[in-house]
């Protein structure tokens, strides 16, 4: 049957209405922080605009609906460009961002959880516009078309084709026979953690507006800032060890983290994915340390903060940064680098490939050099002490393929937008896998602002691309999606 616009307009229709209640609430902010009347103005009509919207669309197509495979792509694609469109309202009508196209990026990188930004001197601007930047990253991170799954019964049919449409990763199995208890227990496990590192930002000397909004970067792993120079601004030991935790966290499967809250903490390291993670993360970290010690900093101390603040945010695409790294040794950059590359676990609100199709890959190359040698044997690749289908191991090389494809196209592309081609490079992956700061033009100490509109276009598209894992928005272009 061909794409039912029906089916993927009314879930929209309550996609906005999420939005326009986030707005509203950051209307609310910018009244108690006596912002000035060009902020309230730009949440009050991007509010109501976006509320307008999504009452017109629920007018025209509100009944009951069946998903198919199909609109739970078309649902996620044309729902992330919806509330990033309506998102950049807000900006648009406040002046802190006059372009369209810019205000765009912007929320398109909030709500990707990118943490690219074309904004500078965040002290100076709105109260109310900031909080609303950082729910961007709030809703973002755990999905918030999963949040409708969670909230909303009429999607109990085809709930599902949403939640394998957003939900990043190459297994996406449901963790109760409802789809609607599991996207209710995955946003449950996300505000529990919410919850718990905004009090520990509290006691470590943040405002309590200042650590709702970090731990809504954290979490989410997206790295947006009350302040400009982002975390490094605070200078505490004390708050980059709690946030490092909290990255950490965020980065690893959220199915791990509900088995640890149910009284089973061995399951972490039961998984294979999580193993290949934590030593992954700890080899990077200590080769950072080692690598910036004597070069950049005297001190191992200073040196061990450092290389496991920024490695973390790296690795786990928050963006974080507490440090300008392009000064730091080029060995130290290209492994940054490389760590865009890599991103989270499966099931986390990190970015990237992700460690599963990574540690999956090694051992297909383990295995398909055993077998260059002895062609008569037979060796299966195993996750979990489980044989993976052949079918399975296919679409992880596949994404992978396609991946790298996608990053060496965009960093051609972005060498007619930069000045020099580590931005284009950085740039390119930073977006792509939902990271942020990049290196030189886009590195720690800048920001986006630079690049021409067209090549902010450009990067916008990879953000999507990159938040919804290349299939999703691919198959929008293909004549099949739309077709009988």
């Amino acid at each position: 049957m061909p794409v039912n616009i029906r089916a993927i307009s009314l879930p929209i229709s309550y996609l906005l209405g999420v939005i326009g209640v986030a707005m509203a609430l950051s209307l609310a902010i910018s009244f108690g922080a006596n912002d000035p009347i060009s902020a309230k103005n730009g949440l009050g009509i991007g509010c109501g605009i976006t509320v307008a919207a999504a009452g017109i669309i629920w007018l025209f197509t509100h009944g009951d609906i069946k998903l198919s495979r199909r609109d739970g792509f078309g649902i996620a694609t044309f729902g992330w460009l919806a509330v990033s469109i309506f998102g950049a309202l807000p900006y648009i009508f406040s002046g802190v961002i006059s372009e369209p196209v810019p205000a765009i990026f912007e929320a398109m990188s909030g709500f990707t959880t990118t943490g690219a930004s074309v904004l500078s001197d965040l002290e100076s601007i709105p109260r109310g516009i900031l909080f609303w930047r950082a729910m961007t990253h709030f809703f973002g991170g755990m999905g918030v078309l999963v949040l409708c799954v969670a909230i909303l019964s009429f999607l109990k049919v085809g709930g599902m084709q949403i939640y394998r449409a957003e939900v990043p990763g190459p297994a996406k199995d449901r963790l109760t026979p409802r789809i609607a208890a599991t996207a209710k227990l995955l946003w449950g496990a996300y505000l529990l953690f919410c919850l718990i590192e905004t009090i520990m930002l509290r006691f470590g000397g943040m405002s309590w507006f200042d650590s709702w909004c970090h731990t809504c970067a954290t979490m989410a792993t997206g790295g947006f800032s009350t302040r400009t120079a982002s975390v490094g601004a605070y200078d505490s030991t004390y708050l980059d060890v709690v946030i490092v935790i909290f990255m950490f966290i965020a980065g690893t499967n959220f199915a791990l983290h509900l088995k640890l809250l149910s009284g089973k903490p061995f399951e972490y390291f039961r998984d294979s994915e999580f193993r290949f993670y934590l030593f992954f993360w700890l080899t990077a970290c200590l080769i950072l340390t080692f690598n910036v010690w004597g070069n950049t900093y005297e001190s191992f101390t200073e040196s061990l903060r450092a290389a496991f603040f920024q490695g973390t945010s790296i690795m786990t695409t928050t963006g974080f940064c507490t440090e300008d790294f392009d000064l730091w040794p080029e060995t130290s950059r290209i492994l940054l680098v490389l760590l865009m590359f890599v991103g989270g676990c499966a099931g986390s609100t990190g970015g990237g490939i992700k460690n599963i199709r990574v540690f999956v890959a090694i051992k297909t190359l383990v295995r398909e050099i055993y077998l260059y040698m002895r062609p008569e044997a037979v060796k299966q690749v195993k996750i979990n002490g489980k044989n993976l289908k052949d079918g399975t191991v296919l679409n992880i090389c596949v994404f992978l393929l396609i991946f790298v494809i996608f990053f060496a196209v965009g960093s051609l592309i972005m060498t007619a937008f930069t000045p020099d081609l580590g931005t284009a490079v950085t740039s390119t992956i930073a977006c792509l896998g939902n990271i942020g700061p990049g290196l030189n033009g886009v590195g720690a100490t800048k920001n986006y602002a630079d690049i021409p509109q067209l090549g902010q276009v450009f990067l916008t598209l990879l953000m999507l691309l990159g938040r919804l894992e290349l299939y999703t928005v691919l198959i929008i272009f293909t004549p099949a999606f739309w077709k009988r």
